[in-house]
């Protein structure tokens, strides 16, 4: 592995970290937009999917697969951490955490082969973000909610957790392609434009 790509491999992981730690800051506080139930963190945790389908696009599987080894330790260290210093209980927090980093690898990890199938097939840029951020965020959501708060200790997340996933992937997916896939399309073009220019 060249210096350039440890560098990268260093910043995604902290990305990731930064914005899984947050995210799970952020969903154990519940909204209600138009009386649908949802947590904070549907609007944080799309920026994932954003940062892994451009690692896999410009640095390759591999290099997205090592992001995610080194990030899900620490992210699980970090998402227990900030959620117990909110105020919870220990157990609360330690489920959440691990309910949090086996969603997310597993949500990601999907994504990253996902992603890659569409991408060898089809030509279109936008296509394979599109779809990998359907099945990513569907898996990644009712995992988590299932694992975090099925019979637990919070009532008002145990009690209705399911149609909080619900609604938290219908809103994950349509802030992802509505507003994250510009973002996608337009950070790949800068940053492809940047690394052919490094290599002049």
């Amino acid at each position: 592995m060249n210096r350039k790509n440890e560098k990268l491999i260093f910043l995604l992981v902290l990305i990731h970290i930064f914005i899984t730690t947050l995210s799970n800051a952020l969903v154990s506080i519940p909204i209600e937009i138009y009386e649908f139930k949802i947590t904070w963190a549907a609007f944080s945790f799309p920026l994932v999917v954003v940062a892994t389908d451009l690692t896999v696009r410009l640095l390759g599987k591999s290099i997205a697969q090592k992001t995610i080894a080194f990030s899900y330790p620490i992210s699980i260290i970090s998402s227990i951490m900030i959620i117990y210093f909110e105020g919870n209980f220990m157990s609360v927090a330690f489920r959440i955490g691990i309910a949090s980093a086996t969603a997310y690898a597993l949500g990601i990890l999907i994504d990253i082969n996902v992603f890659q199938y569409i991408r060898e097939r089809y030509s279109a840029w936008w296509l394979a973000p599109a779809l990998s951020t359907v099945i990513s965020n569907v898996i990644d959501s009712y995992t988590f909610f299932s694992t975090a708060f099925f019979g637990s200790e919070d009532i008002y997340m145990s009690t209705n957790w399911i149609e909080i996933a619900g609604n938290q992937t219908a809103l994950k997916i349509i802030i992802g392609l509505v507003f994250f896939l510009p973002i996608y399309g337009i950070l790949l073009n800068f940053i492809s434009k940047r690394l052919s220019q490094e290599d002049l």
